[in-house]
């Protein structure tokens, strides 16, 4: 038995250490990269400031555990719900919804307790996934509004553009955008005009259009108009450029995904088979399959195959949902 916790627990360490580097290892490079690169920008532009403001981006210097208190920051479990909440347009509040999850884990933890299940690792499994199901729809419903934004985004970008190249200003393109589009864009930009109304400043409310809407295109957008109203400088063509790269990138995700059809079922078949295959032992050797229940043992085994199966669900669905 103690032999199996610790391969188990070396197990886990070891893959959860090489994640760690699968996924954060790269995305600091590319951050490196990226700040080089603004350094390299700055450089050419001649700008004289102090060394303190070298990087366009300024970061806080990591130590070489980072990861840890990044991991702390995450645990901010309700300031992350809300925002979710925030993105997907709802009106619900983080308490509620973590409230809600809460009840129904502990709900469904007793009642499987009731019904015979000892493992209480398996208890705590099969009462986490229902549980989970608010933030799941959450999720959902953010994502697919997030993708009606992205889809819309590059007309809005074109009306801005007309707005500004018919002599307007930025609060009357804004205001534009706001009045001839079509939501989920109409809505935030209402909100950003609704912000100027009430005496805010065009850089915050934009950053804060930002923050509701967290999609790169217009993080570059907002950066290009903040730059604009700094510098003075003509961003109507790379405006035009950013609304021809998004509609370029849509093009090109839209034919990752017609390519990558078949792939994407034998992902789904993937996922699906081991469920299929437990529940047809399940049905045809009770008895067998009941060891996994009611022996703690048994029970440790199969929450420890069902938590890297979920693991993998994860893994498959990254591998097989390409970023562009």
């Amino acid at each position: 038995m103690a032999f199996l916790l610790m391969a188990m627990a070396l197990f886990t360490g070891a893959l959860l250490v090489a994640a760690y580097y699968v996924w954060s290892v790269p995305e600091q490079q590319e951050a490196q990269a990226l700040g080089a690169r603004l350094r390299e920008l700055r450089t050419r532009s001649g700008a004289a400031r102090s060394r303190a403001g070298a990087d366009l981006i300024r970061r806080e210097k990591q130590g070489t555990f980072a990861f840890l208190g990044e991991f702390f920051e995450w645990l901010g479990v309700l300031r992350r719900i809300q925002e979710l909440i925030d993105q997907a347009n709802l009106k619900y509040r983080a308490v509620d919804v973590a409230a809600i999850t809460v009840i129904l884990f502990l709900a469904l933890f007793l009642l499987l307790g009731f019904l015979g299940m000892s493992s209480l690792l398996l208890r705590a499994l099969f009462a986490a996934i229902p549980s989970a199901l608010p933030l799941f729809v959450i999720s959902k419903i953010r994502a697919r509004r997030l993708a009606r934004f992205e889809q819309q985004f590059p007309d809005a970008i074109d009306l801005f553009n007309r707005s500004m190249k018919a002599g307007h200003t930025i609060h009357s393109g804004l205001d534009t955008i706001a009045n001839e589009s079509s939501d989920p864009i109409r809505m935030e930009f209402k909100k950003v005009m609704e912000e100027l109304s009430l005496g805010s400043q065009i850089d915050a409310a934009l950053l804060n259009l930002g923050k509701r809407v967290p999609l790169i295109d217009l993080k570059f957008f907002i950066t290009g108009l903040i730059l604009q109203r700094q510098t003075g400088a003509n961003m109507i063509e790379v405006l035009d450029n950013l609304a021809l790269l998004v509609r370029e990138r849509l093009n090109m995700f839209a034919k990752m995904k017609a390519h990558t059809a078949q792939q994407r079922m034998s992902a789904m078949l993937l996922i699906g088979f081991p469920i299929v295959l437990g529940i047809a032992s399940w049905i045809a050797a009770p008895a067998r399959m009941n060891a996994f229940v009611e022996d703690d043992l048994g029970g440790l085994i199969f929450g420890f195959t069902i938590f890297w199966m979920l693991v993998g669900v994860v893994v498959i669905r990254k591998i097989a949902n390409p970023k562009f």
